[in-house]
């Protein structure tokens, strides 16, 4: 019994330390993986977190290619895809639908969790935002939307461009195993000001390139400071309406409803797929132009300081001979977008031991573009 009052009274005291430090958000994020057998954050978490909706109101089925799902994918295809938990492939030629094919258990409706192909996502908000004139260019500072950063070391000189580029000079580990970085605080935390805002800038911003979370989420609160509503209700009346997305979908949310707007869209494989052909259609769906195509070019075009494989928010390969860019999700999820051949790529699942030896760039997507190209 001694025993026992010992035990419980170290708990309290780990719990109260953990609280006081800063780091009481692990036992959200422990709830929210090992007590429902996971070992990480995973595709099918959305419902485990807060959300804003994402809504459509039309929506319009895909055109099935005349040749839809009449070619089998080899098998060495499907043991790649098999082995990185695929959930959904789906394959777009010529605006209309080619292949789709499922595993697990997933279908057409199956909603999963986007990760970081969200940043493209927030970039395409930023540049509606523009083209409307809500946010006047991308030169804006981060601190013409918050002045309290205008007082801290290199806080009045970021500007919304150096975000959306990864160039903001920001003090972010962007390692997602250690718990005790500001990622897994960010994703399993209850406030993304706290998680966020608390961290400092380390260096003169648009000098050096380097992938950041924070970066996005940063830029996502100036986009909802700025729109004066949620980044899902914009995201619902700009982009999932005008294109007529299948399914209504949500974007997890702190508990203050602010958005992680570098993460955690959940919705289907066919849905992100008419992101990417957006893409390939210079920003237009029919008739309509939805995203201004000089910013869609910002977008997909490679930086220098990133050695050119990032652009604002798209990953870009132009080494491989079959040049293609994307979105990219932590655990393998992606819109690749083949501008050569027409094709949109979507691949979704939750692999976290993805190979990334291309410069930084998963070696799946370039093995993906190349077999299905050849393949189709």
């Amino acid at each position: 019994m001694r025993i026992l009052k010992y035990m419980i009274g170290g708990a309290v005291a780990g719990a109260a330390a953990a609280y006081f430090l800063g780091y009481d958000y692990l036992f959200n994020g422990i709830s929210k993986t090992y007590l429902k057998g996971k070992s990480s954050a995973h595709i099918d978490d959305g419902n485990l977190f807060p959300s804003n909706p994402v809504a459509t109101e039309e929506p319009k089925l895909w055109e099935e290619d005349p040749d839809y799902n009449k070619t089998e994918l080899p098998k060495y295809l499907v043991e790649n895809l098999k082995r990185s938990r695929t959930a959904a492939l789906v394959v777009i030629r010529n605006g209309k639908i080619l292949h789709e094919q499922y595993w697990d258990g997933y279908n057409q409706l199956s909603q999963t969790n986007s990760f970081s192909m969200a940043k493209a996502v927030t970039v395409m908000l930023l540049g509606k935002a523009l083209e409307e004139g809500i946010i006047p260019t991308l030169d804006e500072k981060f601190s013409d939307f918050y002045p309290e950063f205008k007082n801290k070391p290199f806080g009045n000189q970021v500007t919304l461009k150096n975000l959306a580029e990864m160039e903001a000079g920001l003090d972010w580990n962007e390692d997602y195993n250690n718990p005790f970085l500001p990622n897994t605080k960010a994703y399993y935390g209850k406030s993304l000001v706290k998680a966020v805002f608390s961290r400092r800038f380390k260096e003169e911003p648009g000098v050096r390139f380097e992938y950041q979370s924070g970066s996005t989420q940063f830029l996502g609160f100036a986009l909802r400071k700025a729109l004066n509503q949620s980044l899902a209700a914009y995201l619902s009346e700009k982009f999932w309406i005008p294109l007529g997305m299948e399914q209504n979908a949500k974007w997890s949310t702190d508990d203050h409803g602010m958005e992680k707007a570098y993460c955690c869209i959940h919705s289907n494989a066919r849905d992100f797929a008419k992101l990417g052909q957006l893409f390939l259609d210079d920003g237009k769906a029919g008739d309509h132009q939805i995203l201004n195509a000089d910013f869609i070019e910002q977008m997909r075009t490679p930086t220098e300081k990133s050695q050119n494989i990032y652009g604002m928010g798209l990953w870009i390969n132009h080494d491989n001979p079959v040049k293609h860019y994307y979105f990219l999700g932590l655990q393998g999820q992606y819109i690749i977008m083949v501008p050569e051949h027409n094709m949109v790529i979507v691949k979704t699942g939750s692999y976290s031991n993805n190979p990334k030896n291309d410069r930084g760039r998963p070696d799946q997507v370039k093995f993906l573009v190349n077999e299905i190209v050849e393949l189709f």
